[in-house]
């Protein structure tokens, strides 16, 4: 089972992952714990290109969507794959859904280009997706209370406006697969939320 989680910044992604890692090793299932970018050595390093503030050159959005690309590949191959082959569960902060969100929608990036790669290099999606929704307001008074923003994290509210769009139409186009959880509600309630559809499975 591969279960990703998707939303805006702030929206508490992190916080229902441990949750419903704890849930399933309650029912004697290996869980794995992962990110995007990143999750592996290599696309560690490319996230940190992607998040890392830099005031001497902007990165343009082509290049950003090849990063994200070349790190998932690397997720792909070296995480997700391997672990699903063992039979455990994947659950992974963002992964796909997230390059429509914020590389198509919030950049403005053409669908067709992102349909290519993942034709390409992404054979599967997630059986489950969790999009944590929230007014753009809240999650980012959220990830201000954390500390210093990163890259994405400063953008505008327009830009964050566009990328929560962009998860409702997801949203809208398959609503078996993602599945809208109201964030603004509180932890312990947007698990319960998410409950009811992993005790279907």
């Amino acid at each position: 089972m591969f279960i990703s989680f998707e939303g805006t910044e702030g929206v508490g992604k992190s916080t229902l992952i441990e949750k419903v890692r704890v849930y399933f090793e309650q029912l004697g299932h290996e869980v794995v714990l992962t990110r995007e970018p990143g999750g592996t050595p290599l696309a560690e390093k490319i996230r940190d290109l992607l998040l890392t503030v830099n005031s001497n050159e902007n990165m343009c959005p082509d290049t950003e969507l090849l990063l994200i690309y070349a790190a998932r590949s690397q997720h792909l191959s070296q995480v997700i794959f391997p672990a699903l082959a063992e039979g455990k569960i994947v659950l992974s902060d963002r992964f796909c859904d997230a390059s429509f969100a914020y590389q198509v929608m919030g950049r403005g990036l053409d669908a067709d280009k992102l349909d290519l790669l993942n034709r390409n290099f992404v054979p599967c999606l997630p059986d489950m997706t969790f999009w944590l929704d929230a007014p753009i307001e809240l999650g980012m008074a959220r990830a201000r209370a954390r500390g210093e923003l990163d890259r994405f994290e400063q953008e505008k509210f327009d830009f964050f406006s566009r990328v929560r769009e962009g998860y409702k139409l997801l949203h809208e186009k398959d609503t078996d697969r993602v599945i809208r959880l109201d964030a603004t509600q509180s932890a312990e309630n947007v698990f319960n939320q998410a409950l009811s559809s992993l005790k279907s499975i």
